[in-house]
């Protein structure tokens, strides 16, 4: 037993700073293996050269925990240790509070040679603290914590019982001439990292842990300070509790940090335990103790630095530096070296996402240290996100759905705000995460309508003899898709990737900045075979056409131009698709594979759009009754679907209708099954190499997973409307005045839908026949029950002054059917019944006048909705291709089972 050191009352052990860590102790810590000291004693024992020399885990004798200084033993308790030779004099406690004063009594019974213990245990009860201090004064032990990190010393290199310094201790502690004692141990490494930007060095640092009970407090700090020969000076960092500071006799001047004032107005400890209120041992009142000792009458601050040659008292961590120096500069004292910085934020690359912020908080960005400088210069030349893998079966990084609403989001904007864009924005906003400007939109729809028109192409071939067998229109247009491998993609993809390659390099920020000289590019250009032909390209030059018509505007394409000879059409449709992804790749928003893929996606979309629409409609220089002129120069990409489905271009209203419609069905979340198929199909190919991955597949993955169930069920909502609506007089369903009796109309089909549910029920079958787009799984039970998603487009309709007829009538059913008590309540009228009544109201001229017949109006309702499906599984099979990794969907054989 060491005998006792200065004028206590009480065992202290430790005369000077300088013996709290030292190279010659020897460390043993209880629960070694655990989550925390697994982690934060390796670092420690390298560190300090090597000076644990075992450690305790019941049940785990014979392991090791390895650390870069070589391998620690591990045994079942302190005594194995001990008997296979291994000797200690400090031991370091991780265990939880109902076990550390165990781990302590452990300690101390078994080695007669212990003089120090570490208790990193937080909120041990007073009782066992109490148990703790007098076992260790009985044997001349001293203990540091509870509640602490450790302690650490500069100059010897040595870290004990903790993480003080953080997982690079030599970065922060360097040899210098400050102690600190802290209440708070995280704070403690960031006092030292101020001090050692102002040019201060430290000698011990103690985490004195702020627990009710502090063992090894400001007394026994202060005069081992005295008589540390390093040190000339200390810094406290103080909370609320404990009347410890107040007992301490400073002889070296001392910068006290006291914190938590808010704590006064409390009624219960809080946080580091902390203080009650009134207890006399506040903020408020450690901060007058100590400008009583200093003898000043104020805080320190920037603006007003009240101190004297004793001390100063701080308030704000961030003061302490400056506060030490003017304590220090009153004595003479020089700091321990050249001041190496601040502690002021100091961002080496940032982005203020097109916000224009005041100089204030527009913090400048400065240049990195090495070896940074040189990471952070490779990240900004970087083009484009990079995503981590992660699995994506049930998850995804581009759609979700609120499951209280059910209202879907795809990358970040809900369908229903989705639904009033126009198909060009949605194009943009699936792959490239934002919808773009009215150039963007121009450039889509020249990027997708050059590919509808398919005569004489193999995809229209396949996609008219897979109709004319009677086939979905889903298995038409995957007859189409299954025809455009990576052969006939991956030209336009290899000059894309030249394109980003060539003016990443030249350092273009804006993809139409007119002024950009394009000189340099001209005269280094090697890629004229991949955005040149040898002859005239038909469709390149009508593109060009197109977009000159358009006043389309892009560098890229001035580029294309610039080089002479003749563009090929891939060559083309990459200088636009490297337009459009310019933007986000700069923002990263998307990733260089995703603008990579964005050609094929648009040749993917204008092929789909095509094999819906009869090969007697296409023609050499005609598509759907449309010029060429027409399709390339003039119609929006809303307009020539709206065109290819229903044989007209649209009006305002009629194209406003269908980009609703397009909008509502991109997505329905990632679990929807159309989503599952896009994202089985890309993974199927190993999303992880995405040089073997074939988009087409993923469009047919998608398409192979909807049918009449899933796609084409808003057929079931015309075909109901159609059949209450025979016979009725109407000829304009968008006109206010429309004269039909909707609540009659309604009655008559509730009265034999009551008749009819009445004789299922007398027949004992529960097997009814729902009324379609009535009722909602999740919008049920209430009153009135209303699907947001409908409230929403039908609010949005009488915005814009709109009627549909169809809608009003199913408003007028769902009253009828409860006011006839055949529902408990009023049943919603949910999204299919927007879908099903947008959609008949667009047709109705045609079916009045015997140009459309119900099967065309089946057809028309399932390929709406692959238009829009085909958008939205795109992005998730983009966004798979980015992040997921290769999917297992296999269920186990103990969850699969026999249907007999």
């Amino acid at each position: 037993m060491k005998p006792s050191v200065g004028n206590f009352k009480y065992h202290v052990g430790i005369r000077s700073l300088a013996d709290i860590a030292t190279r010659a102790d020897r460390v043993c810590v209880l629960n070694i293996l655990g989550g925390e000291s697994s982690e934060v004693t390796p670092v420690g024992h390298a560190w300090s050269g090597g000076n644990v020399v075992f450690g305790t885990s019941p049940g785990r004798r014979g392991q090791v925990l390895e650390t870069p200084a070589g391998a620690i033993p591990v045994y079942n308790n302190v005594r194995e240790g001990l008997e296979a030779g291994h000797r200690f004099n400090c031991g370091v406690v991780y265990l939880p509070p109902s076990a550390a004063d165990d781990g302590v009594v452990e300690l101390v019974r078994v080695n007669p040679d212990l003089e120090k213990i570490f208790i990193p245990t937080e909120k041990m009860s007073v009782h066992d603290a109490r148990e703790i201090r007098a076992l260790a004064q009985q044997r001349g032990i001293d203990i540091f914590g509870g509640n602490s990190l450790g302690v650490a010393d500069s100059w010897n290199q040595v870290r004990i019982g903790g993480a003080l310094g953080g997982d690079s201790p030599g970065d922060t502690l360097k040899k210098g001439s400050i102690a600190i004692l802290s209440n708070s141990g995280g704070f403690t490494t960031t006092i030292a990292q101020y001090l050692r930007m102002a040019g201060w060095g430290t000698t011990t640092l103690v985490s004195s842990g702020k627990d009710v009970y502090i063992h090894y407090a400001a007394p026994e700090f202060a005069f081992a300070l005295a008589n540390d020969e390093r040190s000339k000076a200390a810094v406290l960092y103080c909370e609320p509790g404990g009347y410890y500071e107040l007992d301490a006799e400073y002889t070296k001047p001392v910068v006290a940090c006291v914190v938590g004032r808010w704590k006064a107005r409390l009624t219960r400890a809080v946080g580091h335990a902390g203080a009650m209120a009134g207890g006399g041992d506040d903020a408020a009142s450690k901060e007058r103790w100590f400008m009583e000792k200093f003898g000043v009458d104020a805080l320190f601050t920037p603006e007003r630095p009240v101190c004297s040659a004793k001390g100063a008292v701080v308030t704000n961590i961030a003061h302490i530096p400056a506060a030490l120096s003017a304590v220090m500069a009153l004595r003479g004292i020089r700091p321990d070296f050249a001041p190496e910085g601040s502690m002021e934020l100091k961002p080496w690359f940032g982005s203020n996402a097109g916000l224009v912020l005041p100089d204030a908080l527009d913090l400048p960005v400065v240049a990195a240290v090495a070896p940074y400088d040189r990471q952070v210069k490779a990240l900004e030349s970087q083009l484009g996100a990079t995503f981590a893998r992660e699995a994506l079966k049930d998850a995804s990084g581009v759609s979700q759905m609120d499951a209280k609403t059910q209202v879907t989001r795809v990358n970040g904007v809900t369908v229903l705000d989705a639904a009033q864009y126009p198909i060009e924005a949605n194009v943009g906003l699936v792959l490239l995460k934002e919808p773009g400007g009215e150039n963007d939109r121009k450039l889509v729809s020249v990027a997708v309508g050059a590919f509808v028109n398919l005569h004489g192409e193999p995809t229209l071939a396949a996609a008219q003899a897979a109709r004319e067998a009677g086939n979905a229109p889903n298995a038409v247009l995957a007859a189409a898709a299954a025809l455009l491998g990576p052969r006939r993609l991956e030209p336009a993809r290899a000059a894309i990737a030249a394109l980003l390659d060539r003016f990443s390099a030249a350092g273009l920020r804006n993809a139409l900045d007119e002024g950009f000289a394009l000189g340099a590019l001209l005269d280094a250009a090697s890629d004229h075979g991949l955005l040149l032909g040898p002859r005239p390209d038909p469709r390149a030059e009508a593109m060009l056409a197109g977009l000159r018509a358009r006043g389309a505007r892009s560098v890229f394409l001035r580029y294309l131009e610039a080089l002479g000879g003749h563009p090929s059409a891939d060559g083309v449709l990459a200088a636009v698709c490297a337009t459009l992804a310019w933007g986000p790749l700069q923002r990263k928003r998307i990733s260089r594979l995703s603008a990579e893929c964005l050609p094929a996606w648009c040749r993917l979309f204008g092929t789909l759009i095509g094999a819906s629409v009869d090969a007697a409609r296409h023609a050499p220089t005609r598509f759907a009754g449309l010029a060429e002129e027409d399709v390339l120069g003039r119609l929006s990409l809303t307009e020539l679907a709206y065109a290819a489905l229903l044989d007209r271009v649209p009006d305002e209203n009629q194209r406003f209708a269908f980009q609703t419609l397009i909008g509502l069905l991109l997505s329905n979340g990632p679990g929807t099954i159309t989503a599952q198929g896009a994202k089985g199909a890309v993974s199927s190919d190993g999303p992880e190499q995405p040089q073997r991955v074939q988009l087409n597949k993923a469009l047919l993955g998608f398409l192979s997973h909807c049918g009449y169930a899933h796609g084409g069920n808003g057929f079931e909502g015309v075909a109901f409307l159609l059949e209450q609506f025979r016979g009725v007089d109407l000829n304009d369903p968008g006109r206010a005045d429309h004269g039909i009796d909707l609540q009659a109309l309604a009655a008559r089909y509730v009265a034999e839908y009551a008749r009819y549910k009445s004789e299922k029920k007398n027949q004992g079958s529960l097997d009814l026949q729902k009324i379609p787009c009535v009722n909602h799984p999740v919008f049920k039970d209430r009153p009135v029950n209303l699907d947001p998603r409908e409230v929403f487009v039908r609010e949005l309709m009488q915005r814009r002054g709109e009627h549909n007829v169809f809608l009003d009538y199913y408003h007028a059913l769902v009253r009828q059917l409860f006011e006839a008590g055949v529902s408990r309540n009023v049943y919603c009228v949910n999204v299919d019944a927007v879908i099903a009544t947008l959609l008949l109201k667009l047709v109705w001229p045609d079916y009045r006048a015997g140009r459309c017949d119900a099967a065309s109006l089946e057809t028309a309702a399932f390929t709406v909705f692959l238009y829009a499906r085909m958008l939205g599984c795109a992005a998730e099979a983009d966004d798979h291709l980015n992040r997921g990794r290769n999917m297992d969907t296999r269920a186990a054989a103990s969850a699969c089972r026999f249907v007999a």
